[in-house]
């Protein structure tokens, strides 16, 4: 696996429980499909993640 590769990450809001699927570099804030809650925001790179990570997809 290469540093370049980028994963899905499945995330569940921390305020609402709702779960989504978010991309590892995405380049801009992620909100809560729920309750509009932001969940993920970009860094330039890989996402600051805000909710918990369930699980990382290949």
């Amino acid at each position: 696996m290469s540093e370049t590769t980028s994963k899905f990450i499945k995330i569940r809001c921390p305020k609402c429980k709702n779960e989504q699927i978010v991309f590892g570099k995405a380049a801009r804030t992620i909100n809560c499909l729920v309750c509009g809650k932001v969940v993920a925001e970009p860094t330039g790179g890989k996402i600051k993640v805000k909710a918990r990570i369930l699980e990382v997809l290949e």
